[in-house]
């Protein structure tokens, strides 16, 4: 009798309980490909916060490396050919002190360094110091009060530097200047100051002459007399 309730026991967990069956290869591939369906997907590149004509900016290559996430640079020429010309911006004239701030656009193209060429109606151009390439702004000094000229500026890198119109070559004389190119024509007005103190110098000069017209004619008044008292007086002698 004692053995019967254990021989039931073996015969229920023998017939009852459900045994563990192996994992077939079918079963991991079904798992991994769970797992791949949850992966989140990988985030789209965005362009690179780089600006062709902004001043000092900082070359595209070294933004993708610092950012945090891979972004897109814009595309360039290759290194082996010459840069295409910068494209010139606004040109900001101060007449009062004699000077002008060129900007300008970096091309689609490796630049290691610009300079400007400055023409004021002579053969030769004036050629300004070299500028490292995060540079998209410089500064021309000494320019005369009502003088006009042509700046040009110019980008270089080791397979040699960008084109320089004819019209900028030729001078000021029939000088056609493309509108979108790498040259810019202005003109410097006259310094208001030099126009106020030529102002002062005509009204003084014109006072003076008043004062001398004036004093002049009462001087011969007082000498000669005046032409109408003297008519009356020989009419009253006849």
């Amino acid at each position: 009798m004692l053995g019967s309730p254990c021989l039931l026991w073996l015969l229920a967990v023998t017939f009852l309980v459900p045994r563990a069956q192996p994992l077939a290869p079918q079963d991991f591939e079904e798992e991994e490909e769970d797992e791949t369906e949850t992966a989140w997907p990988p985030l789209p590149a965005v362009p690179c916060d780089y600006d062709h004509c902004r001043h000092l900016q900082v070359p595209c290559k070294e933004l993708q490396r610092a950012g945090p996430a891979a972004c897109l640079c814009p595309g360039l020429s290759s290194p082996a050919q010459p840069p295409d010309p910068p494209r010139m911006g606004e040109v900001s004239i101060v007449a009062e002190e004699g000077r002008a701030v060129v900007h300008w656009c970096a091309p689609f193209s490796p630049v290691l360094h610009y300079w400007l060429l400055l023409w004021d109606g002579s053969e030769a151009a004036q050629k300004g110091p070299s500028l490292n390439a995060t540079v998209r702004r410089a500064e021309l000094k000494g320019l005369k009060p009502g003088g006009v000229y042509v700046v040009c500026v110019v980008a270089a890198n080791e397979a040699g530097a960008s084109r320089v119109p004819e019209a900028g070559r030729e001078g000021l004389e029939g000088a056609d200047i493309p509108a979108f190119g790498p040259c810019s024509r202005f003109a410097v007005p006259p310094n208001p100051r030099t126009l106020v103190h030529a102002a002062v110098g005509v009204g003084t000069a014109l006072a003076l002459l008043s004062c001398a017209a004036l004093v002049w004619h009462f001087c011969l008044r007082d000498r000669w007399g005046c032409p109408r008292r003297a008519v009356a007086r020989a009419a009253g002698a006849l």
